[in-house]
């Protein structure tokens, strides 16, 4: 047996942008035009004060405008810090306050479960790895760049494929589009992260136009947030099959697919399937 990915297929592909800034709003038209989805990662202890008056529409976002986007926008919200500390520089004790206290926040704000963050700076370690699952997280996304599809070898150490800037995007982009998943046990995890922030400094929006609109859209892509592909690969972990594989237990929530000689099958939440 083999894991795929929802619907049969080989790719997936997702976005994970830091800090609540206004251009949030912008990236986010980007993404639904073409059919995309992502992740953004929240400071509730950085909310500029609803009574700001702005010079310029830039920045942190006031708590107001944060609901008015993200609530019922598909689009994840995450923890990313209750105020950016770097954790691979403070005490133990502050971690925790800031995982904890950011992923409370938003759960109440936004009224959902806040089960994924991205380490602010890109800071982690083992210990905050430790502290982030004991706050019941479930990945954590990092800084490092695969420069590649691979999935997660440990969930709170998720790597993500490149940032926006890298000078590969559009080659990866090139490659993820136009190649096929050579065997039957791949599956490819495209995964872009940065600060929608960047766009307005650099004045480049042109980037994430052009790369969204390239991988925007195609049938054999499934387009996901970063809770929802944490939680599909740990349902596939979880069937359960007899001895000579001739029956599968989905015990989980999630309709998952998977390949057993070169066939492709569902299992639905909750379905005992006899191949």
């Amino acid at each position: 047996m083999y894991m795929k990915l929802k619907d049969g297929k080989a790719k997936v592909l997702t976005f994970s942008y830091d800090d609540a800034t206004v251009e949030d709003i912008r990236l986010i038209e980007i993404l639904d035009k073409n059919g995309l989805k992502g992740t953004f990662n929240v400071n509730t202890g950085l909310y500029l004060p609803e009574e700001t008056v702005r010079e310029k529409y830039v920045g942190r976002m006031k708590l107001s405008e944060a609901r008015e986007l993200y609530i019922n926008s598909g689009h994840e919200v995450a923890v990313h810090g209750l105020t950016h500390l770097y954790m691979g520089r403070i005490k133990p004790d502050e971690v925790i306050t800031e995982i904890l206290e950011d992923r409370k926040n938003i759960e109440q704000q936004y009224g959902i479960l806040a089960r994924g963050m991205a380490y602010p700076g890109g800071l982690f370690n083992d210990e905050i790895m430790a502290t982030a699952r004991k706050c019941g997280i479930r990945y954590g996304r990092t800084t490092k760049s695969t420069e590649n599809f691979t999935f997660p070898q440990d969930w709170l150490a998720f790597h993500p494929t490149c940032r926006h800037k890298s000078p590969n995007l559009m080659e990866l982009a090139k490659k993820f589009v136009e190649e096929d998943v050579k065997h039957i046990s791949e599956n490819w995890l495209f995964c872009v992260w940065g600060h929608s922030r960047e766009f307005s400094r650099d004045d480049n929006w042109d980037v994430i136009e052009k790369f969204a609109e390239y991988v925007g859209c195609k049938d054999d892509v499934w387009y996901a947030t970063n809770i929802e592909i944490c939680d599909y690969v740990t349902a596939y972990e979880r069937l359960e099959t007899s001895m000579d594989k001739s029956t599968v237990y989905n015990p989980s929530a999630v309709d998952v697919w998977f390949s057993h000689k070169n066939q492709v099958y569902c299992v639905k939440a909750g379905e005992t399937l006899s191949l």
